[in-house]
């Protein structure tokens, strides 16, 4: 039977989050008691650390549970302000910092202050899921440039200016990547810069895994690369990998003023503002400090060289190094066209299903990052569940046919 109410053609162009989804249906098998491997999610499996717990805590017992300001708290945009000035000597005012509901809330409000309908903005495959829906949300075209696993995934700028138009308003950077832990070299950024200055392009460079780096020294960034670029690019970040605060939802953005207010305007009607017992947390997370990413890294290290010497040794299967995050993108398109029971394995999407129904190893198809040779494993997860995981992953792509 048709539905009587139809829905707005916004919604009919965009999809779930396939992380998210992957994530819902682990845990519910989970629950009808299956023995399932998640590797899809992306979030640390570290605690909030205690002192930002506490102050979670304390924000209730005082009783700061009101309306904040829309773009968040005075002290919080002051603290994440200084944050940037100690780690980069960037200078930003409060009023040039937004505080929203997680990371993809600050992008969603980005996309709805800049972009319209003809406008389009360029997304570097593979790409994190949500980046082209929210662009789409917009009215705006989100336009796939690819990069490729021979080149570690970094950005050749001469397949970059074969997807540029009069039309490109726009780029979004994620350096660290989700899904690949690649970061963009400094021949990269300085290209980039180059084209938006010549170009007016605003960059949007989402940060959030800056802090879950393991190459020596600190990272390349565009900011630093080209300086001039502050006037047109938005910093995006937030304290929700950093501090193993995904739940919380706190979310930031810095940029030029009248781009913030712009979003401010947006944001004041949506949700008004992010919780204001999470903002006493991020502020805690924010000015106190600030060893736990190092002592997540630490952690996640030997996990990062477990599962790549475990990828190494199986057969037509090849996987890219991370440099940062936490995930790994292994490329096992060798294995397409093969059958189990009959049914081939077309892609990413069936090898997903294949994985989750069959081994019970949950994990995301690339085809959701715009790249359907891959598959995405989160190493954010115990050593016994990544050794068990990838003794289950070795034995399922060899009983394919």
């Amino acid at each position: 039977m048709e539905p009587k109410i139809n829905l707005a053609a916004r919604v009919k162009q965009i999809k779930p989050s396939p992380t998210l989804a992957v994530n819902a249906k682990a845990k519910a098998l989970k629950a009808a008691g299956a023995d399932i491997l998640n590797f899809s999610v992306g979030e640390p499996d570290f605690d909030t650390p205690d002192h930002v717990r506490a102050a979670g805590k304390a924000a209730i017992d005082d009783g700061f549970t009101r309306y904040t300001a829309v773009p968040g708290i005075p002290e919080l945009r002051e603290a994440i302000a200084r944050r940037f000035a100690e780690d980069h000597g960037w200078q930003y005012t409060p009023e040039q910092i937004q505080v929203s509901c997680g990371g993809k809330h600050g992008l969603y409000n980005m996309a709805q202050a800049l972009f319209g309908p003809g406008d389009e903005v360029l997304v570097l495959a593979p790409y994190w899921v949500s980046y082209p829906d929210i662009i789409q949300l917009a009215g705006a075209t989100p336009v796939i440039v690819p990069l490729t696993e021979e080149k570690d995934f970094d950005l050749e700028i001469e397949v970059l200016v074969k997807y540029v138009t009069d039309k490109t308003r726009g780029i979004i950077i994620n350096s660290p990547s989700n899904p690949t832990g690649s970061v963009f070299s400094r021949e990269a950024l300085e290209a980039i810069g180059k084209l938006a200055l010549e170009h007016n392009w605003v960059i949007i460079t989402d940060d959030i895994y800056d802090t879950i780096t393991y190459n020596d020294g600190k990272l390349p960034h565009i900011l630093d690369v080209n300086p001039a670029l502050i006037d047109q690019t938005l910093v995006l970040n937030g304290v929700s990998k950093s501090f193993a605060m995904t739940g919380w939802r706190i979310g930031y953005t810095a940029g030029p003023q009248h781009i913030i207010s712009a979003m401010n305007k947006i944001q004041s009607q949506s949700t008004s503002n992010p919780s204001s017992i999470a903002q006493k947390a991020a502020l805690a997370a924010v000015s106190g400090p600030q060893d736990f990413p190092t002592v997540m890294k630490e952690a996640f290290e030997p996990r990062l060289d477990y599962i790549l010497n475990a990828l190494a040794a199986i057969e037509g299967v090849t996987c890219v190094k991370p440099s940062g995050a936490f995930y790994v993108f292994p490329n096992i398109s060798a294995y397409y066209g093969r059958t189990f029971n009959g049914k081939k394995i077309e892609g990413s999407l069936d090898m997903a299903d294949y994985l989750l129904n069959e081994y019970k190893i949950a994990a995301v198809p690339g085809v959701a990052f715009g790249a359907d040779r891959f598959i995405r494993f989160s190493f954010a997860t115990s050593m016994d569940v990544i050794e068990d995981g990838m003794k289950r992953f070795a034995e399922a792509l060899g009983r394919l046919e």
